[in-house]
């Protein structure tokens, strides 16, 4: 009987229809064209035709003066094309940045070989290796062992807040140095975050230094993050296109090596960071602080949660071991011009991104311990390598290439025409001012993909050494401190709730200002010193 009454149910559900009955009336075919529409009108399909559309107009339209060329049009027109793309995100980003790998040769701008070489040189593999160096520290959890460390450091009894927040900070800025920023920032986010869930919610009847403690604490880790990504070329993809540049413009001079880098980006980000503190203590962090959050965050509970980690294993030291050899052999590749490093032992054939990859060779090759045959890393998880910002590198370094080759540069460089009439001593602050503007409004790697080429021309009218005005425009690309999507640091703390567009513009106005008073100091006098620039 059971069996006979499921037979007949199936019967009934075979009979009756498996989609709904369309009446053919007239309404519903007026219903079924708008939805037709609204889907091929969507505003989506409308960007993705908005780049062609408008590298259509520039190409048939612009007029670029007494420098006008076919191929600077041309070139124009594919760079409004790209970015249009990028702004409105109608395609992938990665896929964007290799639009150039088809626009170009089209266009005739750059031959494929030419733009496809752009995508790989020693810069790339510099990022890939550091790349995968931060995958096995992620993978291993380092990076949380020492933040809990560090931490555990500043966070003294009785609690004092300022030097707590100063401990969070220090933190995420100094993982900065080694990894992308935005990395950094993913990272360290979590752990700034499992502190503040100690603290009651918003909700409930809480002293409001609880929630200035909140909002100085997620600004001060992405803040933080933009500011140690300054002093290090693998710290942010803004001076890597800044070094990538420097090498295809000026490729007989010597090439922007880590430590020289390292040498001026340090004591800049070192004086704006001191500044951020300063700034987070005296908004967000009022006398009496520390008495409001001792109760919630003591010594115990950050020894709890080292413990939970257990003793360090084989694993985590020979990755650690790994990455501080290769920081040892990024700072003395070239270390001065009296004291040549161990770069000279090949004839400067080696570069960072040589000792980057092969560093990062040795994770596939050291035994992990952890079970028989395994190693440190392996490809498997390598499948969470940021392809996105390598491709986006590429891009870059691409769109660069055609900015110059096309004249397009000689053309554009006029529009900043003033900074001829501008003193030394101002070229500097100005040069910074403009490029941290543009980057609130578009992504940093954006701005100084845009800029630096037509900085590089307008060096050479006025007779000045190019990092003169290269170097502010690149680090000023990295002063989106205003807005959420400056950076996608931003985002990531925008994203927690802790903090509002007020709190960002009230902390990041005046860290702008004194990143710009800084990097017009330093540039004239130390980087004129470490870079060789001329006044």
């Amino acid at each position: 009987m059971k069996g006979d009454h499921v037979s007949v149910a199936r019967s009934d559900n075979m009979k009756s229809p498996l989609l709904p009955v369309v009446h053919n009336d007239e309404p519903s075919q007026n219903k079924t064209v708008r939805q037709h529409l609204r889907t091929v009108f969507a505003p989506n399909n409308c960007y993705i035709v908005l780049g062609p559309l408008l590298c259509a107009v520039v190409c048939l339209c612009a007029r670029l003066g007494e420098n006008d060329t076919t191929k600077a049009r041309n070139m124009l027109g594919v760079l409004v094309w790209i970015f249009a793309w990028w702004l409105t995100e109608a395609v992938p980003m990665p896929i964007t940045s290799m639009s150039p790998l088809f626009l170009f040769p089209l266009f005739g701008i750059t031959a494929a070989d030419d733009v496809a070489s752009s995508y790989m040189d020693d810069v790339i593999a510099l990022v890939l290796g550091s790349f995968i160096l931060a995958l096995a520290v992620e993978h291993y959890n380092i990076h949380r062992r020492l933040a809990l460390n560090i931490t555990m450091v500043f966070c003294v009894e009785p609690l004092n807040a300022p030097l707590l927040l100063l401990g969070i900070c220090a933190t995420t800025a100094f993982v900065s140095m080694w990894m992308h920023n935005v990395a950094a920032t993913v990272m360290m986010m979590p752990v700034a975050t499992g502190i503040l869930q100690r603290l009651p919610s918003s909700s409930e009847m809480v002293p409001p230094a609880v929630g200035k403690f909140c909002k100085a604490v997620v600004l001060g880790v992405i803040y933080s993050a933009s500011i140690g990504g300054m002093s290090t070329l693998t710290g942010t993809g803004v001076n890597l296109i800044l070094v990538g540049m420097w090498k295809s413009y000026f490729p007989e001079a010597n090439a922007i090596s880590f430590s020289q880098w390292f040498f001026f980006g340090f004591p800049l980000a070192l004086c704006i960071f001191l500044v951020l503190w300063g700034i987070l203590c005296v908004l967000y962090c009022p006398k009496g602080s520390g008495k409001a959050l001792s109760p919630y965050l003591h010594k115990s509970h950050l020894r709890r949660e080292l413990e939970m980690l257990g003793p360090m294993s084989f694993a985590e030291k020979m990755v650690l071991s790994v990455f501080g050899g290769l920081v040892v052999l990024w700072m003395t590749r070239n270390i001065t011009q009296d004291i040549p490093g161990w770069g000279s032992l090949f004839d400067g054939q080696a570069g960072d991104g040589t000792v980057s990859v092969m560093m990062a060779t040795l994770l596939f090759i050291i035994p992990n311990k952890i079970k028989k045959g395994e190693k440190l890393m392996d490809w498997g998880k390598c499948k969470k390598l940021p392809w996105n910002i390598v491709l986006l590198l590429g891009a870059g370094f691409a769109i660069a290439d055609g900015v110059r080759s096309s004249g397009l540069a000689q053309v554009l460089s006029k529009g900043l025409v003033f900074l001829e009439t501008a003193p030394y001593w101002a070229i500097a602050p100005t040069v910074c001012l403009i490029s941290a503007t543009i980057t609130e409004f578009t992504s940093n790697n954006a701005t100084t993909t845009l800029l630096v080429p037509l900085l590089i021309e307008i060096a050479k009218t006025m007779g000045v050494h190019p990092l003169l005005l290269m170097v502010p425009g690149a680090i000023g690309a990295q002063f989106a401190f205003l807005l959420p999507t400056g950076t996608p640091s931003n985002v990531v703390g925008f994203t927690t709730g802790h903090i509002e567009i007020k709190d960002m513009i009230k902390t990041g106005l005046p860290l702008k200002i004194a990143g710009t008073a800084f990097l017009s100091v330093l540039m004239p006098t130390l980087g004129a010193y470490v870079f060789g620039t001329k006044g």
